[in-house]
């Protein structure tokens, strides 16, 4: 019997931000990785029709192999899932019993994000510039 060939998962992700690009970066360069559609939710063109600008640039978005739409922290156990190393991870918290708990830590997260951020941005300012002359 030949094995079925699972559809790709399709990850949005907000490649505005630093630490969402180096999250995805990290992920991009594990085993699994080719298995997955990395879609960059700046740039407006790459929205599907199910999901606004809003959304997507608010919590983090997977298309499972199912064509199901997931976010929060069940979009990690769906993205986790794709990955040899971290498909024991995926696998348990996909199930409703655990589910809710990587849902707390991501809505616990969200409103220290922006602050995160800041340190992954390039300093530019007149003190830098000083430092470059």
């Amino acid at each position: 019997m030949i094995p079925r060939r699972q559809t790709p998962i399709s990850v949005y992700y907000d490649g505005s931000c630093p630490l969402c690009r180096g999250e995805i970066s990290f992920y991009k360069k594990r085993r699994g990785a080719e298995a997955v559609a990395w879609v960059d939710v700046s740039e407006p063109r790459n929205l599907p029709a199910d999901l606004s600008r809003t959304e997507a640039m608010a919590r983090f978005h997977v298309r499972d192999a199912n064509g199901r739409l997931v976010d929060g922290g069940h979009a990690f156990a769906e993205l986790w899932k794709q990955f040899p190393a971290f498909r024991w991870a995926g696998v348990f918290f996909s199930s409703p019993a655990t589910r809710w708990i990587l849902e707390l830590g991501y809505i616990v997260f969200l409103p220290f994000r922006p602050r995160i951020q800041s340190l992954f941005r390039p300093r530019h300012g007149p003190e830098d510039e000083s430092q470059n002359r």
